[in-house]
C-alpha cells in the first residue's frame, strides 16, 4: 500500500506528512511562505515523478507556467490549450526543449487547488488515445482522493 504524501513547500524549505492511500502518491504544494495569494497545486505522484525526470530547462518552464496559474494568470496558446476530450476544465501545458516535447495535463475547475494529474513525452502530432485514457483515469483518481480528505 502506497502512502499519500502532502508536501508543504516554500522557496527555502519543505516539510511533509504521510497518509495512506490505496493507489498512488499525491503531492500537495501549498502557498505557505509566499507574500501573494496563490492557489495550491495537487500533483498525481506519477505526473510529479515524470516532471522531476525532465531536463532542468523543461522543469523550469513547467514550474514558471504552474506559478503563473497559481497567481491566476490565464495561460493561452501556444503555452496552454484546453483539452475537452479528457474532461471539461482540463488543459495541457505544451513545453518544448532539448529535442523533446512534453505535455502536462492540469485541471482548473477545483475551487481550492490546481490539479496536475498527467505528464508525458509527446512523440507525434496527435495525442495518443492511450494518453487520453490514462489522463482520464488519473484525474478521476485525484478527484476521488481529494473528496475523501
Amino acid at each position: 500500500m502506497k502512502g499519500l504524501s502532502r508536501e508543504r513547500s516554500s522557496q527555502a524549505a519543505a516539510s511533509s506528512r504521510v497518509r495512506k492511500s490505496n493507489e498512488y502518491l499525491l503531492a500537495h504544494v501549498s502557498d505557505s511562505g509566499h507574500n501573494e495569494i496563490v492557489k495550491p497545486i495537487d500533483f498525481h505522484g506519477r505526473a510529479l515523478d515524470f516532471i522531476r525526470l525532465q531536463a532542468t530547462s523543461i522543469r523550469l518552464r513547467i514550474g514558471e507556467a504552474l506559478r503563473d496559474l497559481q497567481k491566476g494568470v490565464n495561460l493561452g496558446m501556444p503555452l496552454s490549450r484546453p483539452m475537452p476530450t479528457v474532461a471539461p476544465g482540463v488543459h495541457e501545458l505544451r513545453i518544448r526543449g532539448e529535442g523533446t516535447s512534453v505535455r502536462v495535463f492540469y485541471y482548473v475547475r477545483k475551487a481550492d487547488a490546481i490539479v496536475v494529474f498527467h505528464a508525458f513525452q509527446k512523440k507525434s502530432q496527435k495525442t495518443p488515445s492511450r494518453e487520453i485514457d490514462l489522463a482520464r483515469q488519473r484525474l478521476q483518481e485525484v478527484l476521488n482522493e481529494a473528496g475523501k480528505s
